[in-house]
């Protein structure tokens, strides 16, 4: 597969607090990389340094081979890179079909068929909601109608910040089926939940982070077997 996102020697300091330290990742299209660790280990600082919130040196996230480190949000999105949030970002006047329409990037640089945005409005289950206001959905269909928004444009990267928080076990279920077909689609996909059957389910890597540096990397049986990993965040050994 070919490589998508490498990310090299990535750090960030908050004051005097070393939030991530030196972290290396490499993703390739079609992969799903599960980022988990502890509270405060550096996971939602990585999102904020890879989708562009924070500004980072320009060949320490490069898509594609193209060094983006430098570049604001809006620029990465028109390059492919799209992110979720923990909470959903919509327009609560605005349908569902709108909310979908107004997540297209201006000036975006890859091809994109309006066919696409409804294929994956059906496929977080939100098709027969498309007429109705953003407002008037049940928390758990925000989420998906979020999620549903950031694969829209036809991303080449997607960032999912806990889109499972919240859900019914249902919508779980609706979710790890979604992300597969992200991956079948050849999308990149880094994924950061609390909600461990997910994040196993789903991942063809998992990269744990503790303290803002990585303690371990590999498939999730091999992850889940380490005694770092068990010690650190599993609790065992203490």
């Amino acid at each position: 597969m070919a490589m998508l996102l490498a990310v090299r020697g990535l750090a960030c300091r908050y004051g005097g607090i070393q939030a991530l330290s030196g972290l290396d990742l490499e993703l390739a299209a079609g992969e799903v990389l599960g980022l988990i660790g502890p509270n405060g280990s550096g996971k939602s600082t990585t999102l904020d340094l890879l989708a562009g919130v924070r500004p980072s040196p320009p060949a320490a996230v490069q898509l594609a081979g193209q060094p983006i480190g430098h570049l604001p949000a809006h620029r990465r999105a028109r390059l492919g890179l799209r992110r979720t949030f923990q909470e959903p970002r919509l327009v609560a006047a605005l349908t569902v079909r709108e909310n979908l329409a107004a997540a297209l990037p201006v000036g975006r640089g890859w091809p994109w068929r309006r066919t696409d945005g409804m294929s994956w409005l059906e496929a977080c289950g939100l098709a027969h909601e498309a007429g109705r206001l953003a407002g008037e959905l049940s928390f758990g269909a925000r989420r998906r109608l979020e999620l549903a928004r950031a694969l829209s444009p036809g991303p080449r990267l997607v960032l999912l910040d806990e889109p499972a928080a919240g859900l019914t076990e249902e919508e779980v279920g609706m979710l790890g089926e979604t992300i597969l077909r992200i991956r079948r689609a050849g999308v990149g996909v880094v994924l950061v939940d609390h909600v461990m059957r997910l994040v196993m389910a789903v991942s063809d890597r998992l990269a744990v982070l503790e303290r803002g540096c990585k303690i371990a990397e590999g498939s999730p049986a091999a992850v889940s077997a380490d005694p770092r990993v068990r010690r650190v965040y599993l609790g065992e050994g203490t």
